[in-house]
């Protein structure tokens, strides 16, 4: 098997209509860029889970399932690390004033945990300042 250039970055991109049915497509990529790369088994578990969790905030949340407003995802892969952004065109949030899940009171709610799932599994996580794009780093 040929074995990728690993000196020169790579990069993927992907620009995905506001609805549920494209997250198929993200695994795809995910995918992709995992068998390509041998990334590790937990590695690729934590990337499928926040991006997941990214993209479909930014369809729900961002974009408010507007199929006409698109998620563009890009993927750098350089040869240590792994650089997923995902970008909406939403108003963006205030990612700095969300409640607390781990917090007594919200234990029981079903929702409000995403980017306390992208900061605990990516290696990395930035948000731009209006909060519509983030950035995710995974080491490989």
């Amino acid at each position: 098997m040929e074995q990728p250039n690993l000196q020169a970055e790579q990069l993927y991109t992907l620009q995905l209509p506001s609805k549920y049915e494209s997250i198929t497509q993200l695994e795809a990529l995910i995918e992709e860029i995992a068998d390509k790369f041998q990334v590790s088994e937990d590695t690729f578990a934590n990337m499928m889970t926040c991006l997941n969790e990214a993209v479909v905030n930014a369809i729900v949340h961002g974009n408010k399932l507007d199929d006409n407003k698109i998620v563009i995802i890009n993927a750098e892969v350089e040869p240590k690390r792994i650089i997923w952004t995902v970008t909406d065109e939403g108003e963006g949030f205030d990612y700095n004033n969300l409640a607390d899940p781990t917090a007594p009171d919200r234990l029981e709610e079903l929702t409000g945990r995403g980017v306390f799932i992208l900061k605990h599994l990516a290696d990395q996580c930035i948000f731009n300042a209006k909060g519509n794009e983030v950035e995710l780093h995974f080491k490989i």
